[in-house]
């Protein structure tokens, strides 16, 4: 487990007890390097404990491996995620540890939580190693755990724990211009506290020679010369904005913009109480979730999506609107001639240079392995189908498996969705060999470590240069490949080309950082710390002041469907301060619950899901029902819900910004109440 020079030179500081980021390119060995400042930490400081933290839940595994290779057995490491159902409070195993490997989300749940058992101190950990850093910004886990910091900091709290971050791409935060690029680098360096972000000087040339960068090449193709199933859908979401009559809204169809159109549509006819508008936004989200499936794979499994949520339509709602007749007239009356036009429309032209790739690279010899990014669970999805169906990629030994989150899919179709064991199994066939392809979301493009990953497909995606940089990286091998797939002079296009000038942008912004005058940069490091703490102070008073603006009792709850009011706010408490019950008894007559009890991919603590819960009026999802402990709860999701204040109707987000205080649920009070009740 020797360390390179260049990994030695950017870890000197920290192993003075500096607080530093760690800027190395992927796979040039930061983790290791990290591995063997917690080794010396733990021999030379009294008393030392040091935690890590993930923003992946798989992750954890991978970090356990690099960090016990390094630490041997003198030293107790355990890992935390959130998918390792029951087991001791965080708080207990942190005593109990030397290092803890975790997700941000669980040390976060323990420094608010009530619980002995589960809270923890920052303060109790002497090293915080922060991967992935960058994510360290604005509102995510990482900066809420490191605003404690600044906020001990400030008021001079100690011991601090020193603060070790890590990261091959910084990213430019959005700007454009050299002055902003900097701006945003040390407002990062001011969220972790840093002392200096290190990158080699003396060993850079060690550096590139340990690192190199993957084949990168443009795999464009024409757009479709003739399109009969995606302008047929487009015909349909016109006669539906003729229904809409409202001629102000942009027909950007199959777009993200248009996305966001008809989702602001949704929730603005929400709370003016126009529902058949409303059920227009819903459904032509639809049609343009379907345009965009239909622009990334097939028009069939374009049209499957659009099935699935008909279906799932008229077997839910037990009460039809207007809109909701017609709209699905509509698409019964078509469904025939989609179904033509998708099984006989020209093939995807993206789909044929894909084809092309995999081709190539899988006819080698020397057992390739690759990993194709696309944007969402459902073409993921799609493409795995693809991949086992095309007759012409059998000639080649492709072993695929999808590698995506777990996250609740907005589709009403099953997507699937894989368990943290799901995710690891994955990883070791890839690892091994048994599995040489992936079809991978965002969620492999951070970290995954896969030493023989010789290519690496971008396909069709529209992110940043911090995306661009991460899943470039995991072509790990030597002469590996990295290609992009698009359509020529699209938006992909244009913006994966900015990603290459904003590359280079974050580099002189890191630079000139690194190049800074210690007190000036000392100066301005203080200067963004105390701004930050102002303003998060502000943003919480604000939302103090939002969440008391109504008593929860003046505050009905009504269904985002049909309107039927169905509670109050008072009747509402938080369960674990995240998910929100409604505690009143009387509340059962308002919704029925399903049988078959929601499939989550993960292992709860306290808690197991029960069926799906909808609306007894007009059969709306509202979210499920929750077994917590011995008791049964209905959860509802804030999005199935409107709220009628004193004020007008509004549509939250999220629970977090209701205009009312929810208090947390109390079981052994429900329970004497319960008991009570039955007296």
């Amino acid at each position: 487990m020797e360390l390179r020079p260049y990994q030695w030179e950017v870890i000197m500081p920290a192993l003075e007890g500096k607080n530093i980021i760690i800027w190395l390119p992927t796979g040039s060995g930061k983790t290791r390097a990290a591995a063997y400042v917690a080794k010396r930490h733990l021999e030379t400081v009294d008393r030392a404990k040091v935690v890590v933290l993930v923003n992946r839940v798989h992750l954890v595994t991978q970090h356990r491996e690099e960090f016990s290779r390094m630490l041997d057995r003198r030293w107790t490491i355990t890992t935390l995620s959130g998918d390792m159902g029951p087991r001791a409070g965080f708080g207990h195993m942190a005593r109990q540890h030397d290092l803890l490997i975790c997700t941000a989300e669980l040390l976060q749940k323990a420094l608010t939580s009530p619980e002995e058992e589960e809270h923890v101190e920052l303060n109790a950990f002497s090293l915080l190693v922060v991967d992935e850093c960058h994510h360290t910004h604005k509102d995510t886990v990482y900066n809420v755990i490191l605003s404690r910091y600044l906020e001990l900091k400030l008021h001079r709290t100690r011991p601090l724990p020193q603060v070790l971050g890590l990261t091959a791409s910084p990213g430019t935060g959005g700007a454009s211009t050299l002055d902003g690029a900097i701006d945003h680098v040390l407002q990062l360096c001011a969220n972790l506290d840093t002392w200096r972000i290190m990158s080699p000087q003396d060993y850079r040339s060690q550096l590139q020679e340990h690192s190199q960068q993957p084949c990168k090449q443009y795999d464009l193709c024409h757009r479709r010369t003739e399109d009969p199933f995606g302008d047929r859908l487009k015909e349909l979401m016109d006669q539906i904005h003729d229904h809409l009559e409202m001629p102000e809204l942009r027909r950007d169809f199959g777009t993200q913009t248009y996305e966001q159109q008809v989702v602001e549509l949704s929730q603005d006819a929400a709370e003016a109480g126009l529902q058949d508008r409303r059920v227009y936004a819903l459904h032509l989200r639809r049609y343009n979730d379907a345009l965009l499936i239909h622009d990334t794979v097939r028009a069939v499994d374009a049209l499957g999506t659009l099935r699935d949520f008909y279906d799932g339509e008229r077997a839910s709602k037990t009460q039809i609107l207007r809109a909701e007749r017609w709209l699905l007239a509509l698409f019964d009356d078509h469904k025939n001639e989609l179904a033509r036009l998708a099984t006989r429309g020209p093939e995807n032209p993206k789909l044929e240079v894909l084809e092309e790739i995999l081709q190539k690279q899988f006819r080698s010899p020397d057992s390739p392995r690759g990993i194709i990014f696309t944007r969402t669970r459902q073409s993921a999805h799609s493409l795995l189908l693809w991949l086992q169906q095309q007759p012409g990629l059998q000639t080649v030994a492709i072993r695929p498996q999808l590698l995506i989150g777990a996250g609740n899919s907005s589709q009403r179709t099953q997507t699937i969705q894989m368990t943290q064991r799901d995710q690891q199994e994955v990883i070791h066939k890839f690892r091994t060999g048994t599995l040489n392809l992936l079809v991978a979301t965002s969620v492999a493009e951070e970290g995954l470590d896969i030493p023989q990953c010789n290519v690496v497909v971008r396909y069709g995606l529209l992110t940043n240069e911090i995306s661009m940089v991460q899943a470039r990286g995991r072509a790990r091998a030597s002469q590996s490949v990295y290609s992009f797939v698009a359509a020529q002079g699209s938006r992909e296009l244009k913006r994966e080309m900015t990603n290459e000038v904003l590359e280079t942008l974050m580099e002189r912004a890191v630079t000139a950082v690194q190049e800074m005058d210690q007190a000036e940069y000392q100066a301005k490091i203080r200067d963004l710390q105390q701004a930050a703490l102002v303003t998060r102070a502000a943003r919480a008073a604000q939302r103090e002041s939002r969440r008391r603006r109504f008593p929860a009792e003046h505050v009905q709850l009504l269904c985002i469907n049909c309107s039927m009011p169905v509670g109050y706010g008072s009747d509402l408490r938080r369960v674990e301060g995240t998910h929100h019950v409604n505690v009143n008894p009387n509340f059962s007559i308002y919704y029925k619950t399903s049988q078959e009890p929601v499939v989550i991919n993960r292992v709860f603590k306290d808690w197991r899901p029960g069926g799906v819960i909808s609306c007894s009026n007009c059969g709306e999802s509202w979210g499920l029902q929750m077994i917590y402990k011995s008791v049964k709860l209905p959860v509802l999701k804030i999005c199935k819900m409107l709220l009628e204040t004193p004020q007008g109707r509004v549509q939250s987000k999220q629970w977090s910004r209701v205009p009312f205080t929810v208090p947390d649920f109390d079981y052994v009070q429900h329970c004497a109440q319960a008991d009570f009740s039955l007296d």
